[in-house]
């Protein structure tokens, strides 16, 4: 079994900065593609950032040139960094991973995070 936890979040300000981690535990042989996935209220989840194990990287327009995606594949970790917050990136954050297991590649989830924008 794998369990992705997430940690950071909370509130900031408009324009302030936010750092969220999520740290992989479990019997994983490799993680390949970690992504961190954001859903607001009413709307549908919706892709943010994604890195691969290699290191590449891709981002939705809405939060490319503002947040940043790295991963530390010894630790097993990936990180997004969250700058020039704005209140339409409030939202409930989610991180993601494909891991390889011994038999299978899985997906997994972690547990989600809320992140308020707001004055």
């Amino acid at each position: 079994q794998v369990q992705l936890v997430e940690s950071g979040g909370g509130w900031v300000q408009p324009g302030g900065s936010l750092r969220r981690a999520c740290a992989a535990a479990g019997s994983i042989i490799r993680i390949n593609a970690r992504r961190w996935y954001r859903q607001a209220p009413g709307k549908q989840r919706e892709l943010g950032a994604q890195i691969t194990s290699g290191g590449s990287t891709n981002y939705a327009d809405s939060v490319k040139d503002r947040f940043t995606i790295s991963r530390d594949n010894a630790k097993n970790t990936v990180d997004l960094q969250m700058n020039s917050l704005k209140p339409e990136d409030t939202a409930v954050y989610y991180c993601n991973a494909d891991v390889l297991l011994r038999l299978s590649l899985e997906q997994y989830w972690g547990q989600g995070t809320q992140v308020t924008v707001s004055s």
